[in-house]
């Protein structure tokens, strides 16, 4: 049964396997979705606004120094894809183990970083001294666990890439269901303070990364882990590295923008940054759709181009990229109508309420352009052209997003500068992904390493 849910991206119906695939990815994301609200949820209510600005406001500044590492992550699991797909078991093993240790040694470099830049960074995105010990508190607490974040994104990848997004999606409902009884034990009843809810949320992500690793060192499959294989080899880093590094800068380089926008943010005071962290926490809900059909897009892009069926490559571009629109403007329209409740269901006061529903009414209508953009992305990484989203999206989601901003409040002292940032480089970087997949050739030969091009 295991083999058949894993061969169904380059055989039978386009569109079952996608959803079969894309299914779980949805439903992991959900999970971690709903123990990222958890956090900002008990933290709200059991411990008041300014805690609430400490751990609403973390998403930025996490993503900044995890997001290189996801990106290398995606990329290698890109390659590993393609190689399943043309049945090439050695470079595939070669590459699984390569990338396991590229994991490890970015897991401890992350943790070191991390831990001593922490207050610095906070520093310098202007966070207000009221929040400023809690948010320390709260992130060195965090990445001193990053490791196992790093390793389950890590074994995560490679599961999917061959196929099986069920097993992650396991272990992430696991990993939900301790992380909210930390959360209400540590924070609720013991009332331990921020720093406790960043060590339920690390604990829970290390029971998911053990997980990830047990299915896959026991494995009988040729996509294995075996630790004495676990080292670098050359070939196989280069084409983890030239598919990987474009994701990673552009993840990185997005994070640096969005630090930022959040310190922008920061500047309006303690309950802009808990409207807009609460409002962070349910937009993550708009990214399920978003995030389960671009890496379903990429992974079934790359195995069906390794294994040399373009047509099918073509019917999924246009099957997911469809399904992934919709479902995320059918989430944004309720976010929309729903964002008194859903905000207030992080703080009672009233500013606060009021910061994330404004927030929600300038973006949620949009995040039909928001799937759209990601699951462009998500194709040419599978067809091995990561060059081209790192450098729209570095231009417009970074680039052009800054300079508005900047610009715009020197002359308009309002937060909605700010909010409105997000629909308008959305809706440019669509225009030009639609552009550049219209004309973009399709590999029509399966097997090797993927090609990498601008």
């Amino acid at each position: 049964m295991e083999t058949k849910q894993r061969t169904t991206l380059i055989q039978g119906s386009v569109a079952k396997g996608m959803l079969l695939f894309a299914l779980p990815i949805f439903i992991s994301n959900l999970f971690q979705q709903l123990y990222n609200a958890a956090d900002s949820l008990i933290v709200g209510n059991f411990l008041g606004g300014e805690a609430l600005a400490a751990v609403g406001s973390s998403g930025s500044l996490i993503f900044l120094l995890t997001g290189f590492v996801n990106g290398v992550s995606l990329g290698a699991g890109v390659v590993v894809a393609r190689y399943f797909g043309a049945k090439d078991w050695d470079r595939m093993r070669r590459t699984i183990h390569t990338t396991v240790a590229l994991g490890i040694a970015a897991g401890v470099a992350l943790t070191v970083v991390g831990v001593i830049l922490t207050p610095q960074i906070l520093r310098w995105m202007g966070t207000p001294d009221s929040v400023l010990a809690n948010s320390i508190a709260y992130f060195r607490m965090y990445f001193f666990g990053s490791i196992a974040v790093v390793m389950y994104n890590v074994g995560a990848s490679i599961l999917q890439s061959v196929g099986d997004s069920k097993s992650p999606m396991r272990y992430l409902i696991a990993a939900s269901i301790i992380n909210v009884i930390l959360d209400l034990i540590l924070v609720g009843w013991l009332r331990m303070g921020v720093g406790a809810a960043a060590f339920a949320t690390i604990a829970s992500q290390t029971v998911s990364a053990i997980l990830a690793f047990a299915k896959l060192t026991r494995s009988k499959e040729e996509w294995a882990v075996h630790w004495n294989e676990v080292r670098f080899d050359a070939p196989s880093l280069k084409a983890v590295v030239v598919q990987g590094l474009p994701s990673g800068i552009q993840n990185s380089v997005i994070s640096i923008a969005n630090v930022i926008v959040q310190s922008n943010i920061n500047s309006f005071g303690a309950q802009a940054m808990a409207g807009c962290g609460a409002y962070s926490k349910v937009e993550g809900f708009a990214f399920l759709p978003v995030t389960c059909f671009s890496m379903a897009l990429a992974t079934f892009v790359s195995q069906n181009v390794g294994a040399g069926q373009p047509d099918r490559v073509r019917k999924g571009m246009k099957f997911g990229t469809l399904c992934s629109v919709l479902m995320a403007e059918i989430v944004g329209v309720g976010i929309y109508t729903l964002s008194p409740w859903l905000i207030g269901a992080f703080s009672r006061e009233p500013d606060v309420i009021a910061f994330g529903v404004q927030q929600a009414h300038t973006a949620a209508l949009f995040y039909c352009l928001l799937a759209f953009s990601h699951c462009c992305a998500g194709i040419l990484r599978g067809l091995g052209r990561p060059v081209v989203p790192m450098m729209v999206m570095l231009m417009i989601w970074c680039a052009l997003r800054i300079t508005y901003i900047t610009i715009t409040l020197h002359f308009i002292r309002a937060i909605s500068v700010v909010f409105w940032a997000y629909p308008l480089t959305w809706s440019i970087s669509s225009v030009l992904f639609a552009w550049y997949i219209l004309h973009c050739p399709i590999p029509q030969l399966g097997g090797g390493a993927p090609a990498v091009k601008a």
